[in-house]
């Protein structure tokens, strides 16, 4: 595991307050406007914890400097832990999932896949090194705190990245669109598996897809052939949660 040397900001409520509740993070300063009153919120005591990282400016100043951006009145700078090694398996977890996003290079989806991969269960999400949107304070916004409660790894080689999950017991699924490939609800999504995601205009790399166990593809029935990424990663968690909990 490591800290990026990097700084990152989140604005809002609500990412503010994952970002002090999480293990994760180690939060450099709060910068808050002065009309933001602590003592109305009912998180005043997570605010009394980090009393001595919190600048409180001027409600001017404050909107001069983040004009651009919808604050609620409070910004906060953190560094955050990302793993560059697979993290041991929680034993008692039956149904354990984690995604790999090959070539996924917008933020703006790597974002959104982080909060609905947090939504749906999901332990983690790998990225490789290389060929991918990196992690940005964008994206950590745009997740709006669901990075706080996910195992973000960054993968040097994504390859070896999934013989490891191979010898943990994983099951290796790819979601491509390929005339190889199962239709979604005939896939046993139950138990530990990993999902690979390819990029919406190429879909997954031909020497990541052959380290794929199955190939799995929702069909579609419109003109146009394939979802937004994100849209797609949605729908195949939700399709696993279903089947976990009518099975329980």
């Amino acid at each position: 595991m490591k800290h990026n040397n990097n700084l990152y900001k989140v604005y809002g409520i609500n990412g503010a307050l994952s970002i002090m509740n999480s293990e994760s993070c180690i939060i450099d300063k709060i910068i808050i406007s002065s009309d933001f009153n602590i003592k109305k919120n009912s998180n005043k005591k997570i605010f009394e914890k980090y009393r001595n990282t919190i600048q409180t400016i001027s409600k001017d100043k404050f909107k001069n400097k983040y004009h651009s951006s919808r604050t609620q009145g409070i910004v906060i700078y953190f560094n955050y832990k990302i793993y560059n090694y697979i993290p041991d398996d929680d034993k008692d977890r039956i149904n354990q999932c984690y995604i790999i996003l090959d070539s996924i290079k917008d933020p703006q989806n790597l974002g959104q896949i982080l909060r609905t991969s947090e939504c749906a269960g999901v332990t983690g999400v790998i990225i490789p090194e290389r060929r991918s949107s990196n992690i940005t304070s964008t994206v950590l916004q745009v997740s709006q705190g669901a990075f706080c409660n996910l195992n973000i790894i960054v993968s040097k080689n994504i390859k070896y990245s999934i013989n490891e999950f191979k010898k943990n017991g994983y099951w290796v699924i790819g979601v491509e669109n390929s005339i190889d490939s199962k239709n979604w609800y005939e896939m046993d999504m139950k138990g530990k598996n990993i999902f690979v995601f390819g990029s919406e205009g190429e879909g997954i790399r031909s020497l990541i897809k052959k380290y794929c166990d199955y190939l799995i593809t929702i069909p579609m029935l419109g003109k146009i052939n394939s979802l937004n990424i994100s849209a797609t990663v949605s729908a195949i968690l939700f399709e696993r949660n279903r089947q976990i909990l009518d099975y329980e």
